[in-house]
């Protein structure tokens, strides 16, 4: 029995890997936004005066994080061949 498992032929992988790496890519993102959002607050609780001067920091580093997520979802459509 166990040697007809060992003797079996080998099965092709149907599905997108595309869609395995942009669930992976998007850890970064995540991860950076959270870490953006975290020191915003961080700097407004110990400084309330300056939430108006680094929000603008907070909106500019979140766009460009989830640039490089959408990035990350354009090219694996482009490499997929879809």
């Amino acid at each position: 029995m166990a040697l007809a498992l060992l003797a079996a032929p080998a099965t092709n992988v149907v599905g997108s890997v595309a869609a395995i790496g942009y669930g992976l890519a998007a850890i970064g993102p995540a991860i950076g936004i959270g870490l953006i959002f975290s020191a915003y607050i961080n700097s407004t609780a110990r400084q309330p005066e300056s939430a108006g001067l680094t929000r603008t920091y907070l909106f500019l580093g979140f766009v460009l994080v989830e640039a490089l997520a959408l990035f990350g979802i354009a090219f694996g459509f482009v490499w997929s061949g879809q």
